[in-house]
């Protein structure tokens, strides 16, 4: 199977220590990641994702905001910027080890940080970085 990812989850995904929005959204986050850690492919998507579909029925749920779809642009673009591509949505990929240190190594740099300016969680996201990102589930295979 593939699971489907919004661009800027896949920036959250790499600071992820098991907390969110809902007790639900919270495990259905934590059984995404350990289907990434057995080397799950991920899908890129255009607005909400797997991870949203706990939020979906919500009032007020902000998965389809105009914001968020900002964000996704912001992180499609950095992403796209580091690995050497023109990472699209519908783009296939396999997130790896060697592929996340990169990219926690760009996040803990800042260069694809762009995309988390006004996120409520960017104050954890910088500790977590700083710290490391010790303690993160997201460990996918070599």
């Amino acid at each position: 199977m593939t699971v489907s990812i919004r661009p800027h989850h896949l920036l959250c995904m790499l600071t992820y220590l098991g907390k969110g929005y809902t007790e639900a959204f919270v495990r259905n986050y934590g059984a995404i990641v350990d289907r990434l850690n057995r080397g799950e492919e991920i899908r890129l998507v255009d607005g909400p994702d797997d991870i949203c579909r706990p939020l979906l029925a919500e009032a007020g749920c902000h998965c389809r905001n105009d914001s968020v779809k900002s964000r996704d642009a912001q992180a499609l673009a950095a992403i796209g910027t580091l690995l050497g591509t023109s990472a699209v949505t519908g783009e296939i990929m396999v997130l790896d080890a060697p592929m996340t240190q990169r990219l926690r190594r760009a996040f803990a740099e800042g260069t694809l940080r762009a995309a988390c300016e006004g996120c409520e969680w960017h104050a954890l996201c910088s500790r977590i970085a700083r710290n490391e990102f010790r303690g993160c589930r997201l460990a996918p295979p070599v």
